[in-house]
């Protein structure tokens, strides 16, 4: 039996030998729970990190969405206001068109060989109203309402008696919109009351 235990001894020193110093001097308990205790920590951190990366996800798919909002709306902005600086230039063409009717007295509007071309430039303003429309582009009311700056440019103040102050009496130019924007603000004289 001596030989037995002897055996025994050397092959637990043999299974000793691999194992780290610290561990030789401390008890099995101890050692479990150290090592428990540093998986915890490890476990802990592990946790740590999955939450800072779970936020890092929610706020890059945030961020990932309001790009696409904006692109979106940038979008619909370029198809709905494409055609305002075209707008603008074709503004001229419909001032000219209303100087040009504005310009021929009845006299020529009654006689036979002026009607046809009276008629040609009324229908010609017409179509260029309806094309208008059909763009989202309206024209500014302006006459006999108060003056709104976001609409309006005063180009001078007529003395009246007739009307309140800061309503206007007289359109220069007509103004526009496209949709909600301003194409061209409508040129406006505004009454003021008299010296």
């Amino acid at each position: 039996m001596i030989d037995n235990d002897k055996s025994q001894d050397d092959a637990v020193e043999k299974e000793l030998a691999g194992v780290p110093e610290e561990f030789l001097d401390k008890s099995d308990a101890e050692t479990v729970e150290e090592e428990t205790s540093s998986l915890d920590k490890a476990l802990d951190r592990l946790r740590e990190d999955l939450e800072v990366a779970k936020q890092e996800v929610l706020y890059a798919k945030a961020e990932t969405q309001n790009v696409r909002r904006r692109m979106e709306k940038d979008i619909q902005d370029a198809r709905a206001y494409a055609a305002t600086g075209f707008a603008r230039d074709v503004l001229s063409v419909s001032d000219n068109l209303e100087r040009a009717i504005a310009a021929i007295p009845q006299s020529l509007r009654e006689d036979d060989k002026m009607k046809a071309l009276v008629t040609g430039i009324e229908a010609t303003q017409r179509e260029l109203a309806k094309v208008f429309g059909q763009h989202g582009i309206t024209r500014i009311a302006s006459v006999g309402l108060p003056l709104d700056p976001n609409q309006h440019q005063a180009m001078m103040e007529i003395p009246t008696d007739e009307h309140e102050a800061g309503t206007i009496v007289q359109e220069m130019q007509s103004g526009f919109m496209i949709k909600d924007r301003l194409l061209r603000p409508a040129m406006v004289g505004v009454a003021k009351k008299p010296d």
